[in-house]
């Protein structure tokens, strides 16, 4: 069955710029990578769950705060492995480096019987949508041309 996952993308409007908040996943895999592996917050939809429920949930476990705000509803988007990922965009702000994520346990190095803590985002920062469709996951790239166009004049 294919995975389905639930986020929501924050934006916010500086000196008229469209800025949007993308985190970076945490762990030993991601350190060293940048451009295309940032990411709205987002999380798996567990059966049963409403997706909605499943965006605003994990954007406050992955950023430590609740969103607020007017949620519009996007376009679902199909990533390379056929994930599809169900989003809602919002207007807002946060001070990104203040954010605190939830963490993950994991085995590392690779087969050394060790295990360690790593947090699910390690870090989140606003960028403009032009630079944000560079380090965004290609697939997202959609919901950041969608928002541009709603809020277009």
């Amino acid at each position: 069955m294919l995975k389905r996952s639930a986020g929501l993308l924050l934006y916010r409007i500086q000196e008229g710029r469209v800025e949007v908040l993308l985190v970076h996943p945490g762990g030993p895999f991601w350190a060293k990578k940048d451009q295309g592996a940032w990411s709205i917050p987002k999380g798996e939809i567990e059966a049963g769950e409403d997706p909605f429920s499943t965006a605003k949930r994990e954007f406050e476990e992955e950023l430590g705060f609740a969103p607020q705000g007017k949620f519009t509803k996007l376009e679902t988007v199909k990533q390379k492995g056929g994930k599809t990922i169900q989003a809602w965009a919002f207007e807002g702000n946060c001070e990104p480096s203040s954010v605190r994520s939830n963490t993950f346990v994991m085995e590392w190095p690779p087969r050394s019987g060790k295990e360690r803590e790593f947090p699910e985002i390690d870090r989140a920062e606003f960028f403009e949508i032009r630079d944000a469709k560079q380090r965004i996951n290609a697939a997202q790239t959609e919901l950041l041309s969608e928002l541009e166009h709603l809020l277009a004049p």
